[in-house]
């Protein structure tokens, strides 16, 4: 998530009400979290477990719970609860903004571009050319569009991310402050769900096509060209490498990656990442020819058990 202009150290720690530790005039260009942090970014630290790994990454302003010494190159910022001080930043640098009209006057939409009645258009969304979006999708704040996309009816694009920290009062809600980016050419089935970043994008890659009911978690990328059936659910933080195929209810755990041209058979699911190339079924998927040399194996089980019962040889 990008700044509208770079800020000196010192002017994030007045917002937060925290202290600076190291350079105060040091830029900051915007704020990400640590898993797409960049150069020039804020990020944040509030368990000891990742000090270290927060310390050594891209980002050059951090804000921490922890009196330590700044890094050669960075400035951290002291504060007692680095998360709500990181919460507030992004409320403040990309405040929610009601919307009294189904197409925002912000929104900027390309030429050719048809728009069905009962569209809701955000605040600050671009839409490309010649696209066409049906009655009663919703595209939230902030969306990127592409040329000659294609958006069925009741999907919602841009909806926060399922992202929450868990405290002894119950659970705290990670603002959404990123976008949701859907490349040239792509198209998303009826009833979708591709959810925005956290603070980063999420990113349908161009030429890519979404059955209907598929859901889409926070900061996940999507390549080129990539077939996504009806019911397949892909968690936040993960990326699809180009030409995979996902056939019907086959769910993808967060952060991870499917290698390119990977294909997964209906009701497949994995926690682990996988390599492309390759057909898996089952869940956890494993590849397609192991899968049913197991299966064949585990029809035959009951003769086995048998024959060992009578004391036969299997």
């Amino acid at each position: 998530m990008d700044f509208p202009r770079p800020f000196p150290a010192r002017e994030i720690a007045e917002l937060i009400r925290g202290k600076v530790i190291g350079n105060p005039d040091r830029q900051a260009k915007g704020l990400n979290e640590l898993h797409v942090v960049r150069p020039g970014d804020v990020s944040f630290v509030d368990n000891k477990k990742y000090f270290k790994k927060t310390l050594n990454s891209e980002a050059t302003v951090i804000i921490i719970n922890e009196e330590v010494e700044a890094p050669e190159g960075k400035t951290l910022i002291l504060h007692e609860k680095p998360f709500d001080a990181f919460m507030l930043l992004i409320n403040h640098f990309r405040p929610f903004t009601p919307s009294d009209k189904m197409i925002s006057p912000s929104a900027k939409i390309g030429e050719g571009t048809i728009i069905q009645p009962g569209v809701f258009i955000g605040n600050n969304v671009t839409i490309g050319k010649d696209c066409l979006i049906h009655s009663n999708a919703s595209i939230y704040d902030h969306s990127v569009i592409g040329d000659r996309v294609v958006i069925h009816s009741n999907s919602v694009i841009g909806a926060d991310g399922y992202y929450f920290q868990r405290r002894n009062s119950g659970y705290v809600k990670f603002i959404s402050g990123g976008r949701a980016v859907l490349e040239d050419d792509v198209e998303i089935g009826a009833m979708c769900s591709v959810d925005r970043g956290v603070t980063g994008d999420t990113i349908i890659g161009e030429g890519t096509k979404m059955d209907n009911h598929c859901q889409v978690g926070h900061d996940t990328v999507i390549g080129r060209h990539c077939l996504i059936g009806a019911f397949s659910a892909i968690a936040g933080v993960t990326k699809l490498e180009d030409d995979v195929i996902l056939w019907a209810r086959v769910s993808i755990g967060k952060d991870l990656v499917v290698g390119k041209g990977a294909v997964l058979m209906a009701t497949a699911g994995t926690e682990k990442s996988i390599e492309g190339g390759k057909v898996y079924m089952g869940a956890p998927a494993i590849e397609v020819r192991q899968y049913w040399r197991q299966y064949s194996s585990l029809k035959n089980l009951p003769e086995i058990l048998k024959k060992l019962k009578t004391g036969g040889s299997v």
